[in-house]
Formats: structure tokens, C-alpha cells, sequence
């Protein structure tokens, strides 16, 4: 199913001017299009729309350690929810991590690197309201965070 994804501002990469009404077509793990909302709706007929409060952009990379909790899938349960998707591979330095970040498709990189979103490109998303806090994550097209 294709999935639209919009807020009042979409970044395309977060150093990109904001684009208002602005929205991401998402199908599977990639992205479809970006542009317009109305232009995508007409694009693509019948797809779902979710929308979003705040600035939607390219989901992050987590530069430092991981953050501490309990168990491995927590630990990056706890990434996501930063609005990142991908890790560094010198953080992710057990086995139980290295399944876990595999088990919930978090890319493990061997270096930092710029985020952007494009078609046909893995679809990466992350929402953030006005002060910075992380109200959705999409992860290879999952929905994995939503703050309530």
C-alpha cells in the first residue's frame, strides 16, 4: 500500500529550504515522489494520506553511543525515537546489537553521511515539532515511532 506522508513543512534534506504543504509518497521500503501534496494526491489515487504536525525531513543519523536500557531491541527502540534510523558501526559492538539493529532494518554505517530524501531511495522519515522533539519516525517505510 502507498502511503503519503505530509506536514505543514517538508525538508528534503534539512539544509534545503522548507517546501510548505510539501508531502513524501512512500511505497514498501522506498520512496515514490515527493512534491506538492496536491500533485502527489493526483499522482497517486487512493493512497493514504498521514499527516503530520511540525517539519517532516530525512530521519537522522545517531552519531554517539547508543543511549543505555535494558535490552538491545530498547537501546535502539530509543534511536528511533530520536528520530534517527541509522547508527555507527563502532557503537553497535556486541552481536545482540548488531541482530537487533538488523531485526528493525537500522542501517549500521561505517561513517556519518548526509541525509536526504529521494526517489527511488530507501524511505527514511522523521517528524519534528517546533522545539526539536522527534513526534514520528519511519524506518524502510515502517511507521516505528509515533509520540502520542
Amino acid at each position: 500500500m502507498l502511503t503519503i506522508h505530509t506536514a505543514d513543512e517538508l525538508r528534503i534534506s534539512w539544509d534545503a529550504d522548507p517546501l510548505k504543504d510539501g508531502a513524501v509518497a512512500v511505497e514498501g521500503d522506498r520512496v515514490a515522489g515527493t512534491g506538492p501534496l496536491d500533485v502527489l494526491l493526483e499522482r497517486f489515487p487512493g493512497a493514504r494520506v498521514r499527516s503530520w504536525p511540525g517539519v517532516l525531513g530525512p530521519a537522522r543519523v545517531h552519531e554517539g553511543p547508543l543511549p543505555e536500557a535494558p535490552s538491545p531491541r530498547e537501546r535502539l527502540h530509543a534511536v528511533l525515537k530520536s528520530g534517527a534510523v541509522a547508527v555507527l558501526q563502532e557503537h553497535v559492538d556486541t552481536p545482540e546489537l548488531r541482530a537487533a539493529a538488523q531485526r528493525n532494518d537500522v542501517a549500521v554505517l561505517a561513517r556519518t553521511r548526509p541525509t536526504a530524501i529521494v526517489a527511488p531511495g530507501r524511505a527514511d522519515l522523521a517528524v519534528f515539532d517546533a522545539d526539536g522533539t522527534c513526534l514520528a519516525t519511519v524506518c524502510a517505510g515502517r511507521l516505528v515511532h509515533r509520540r502520542r
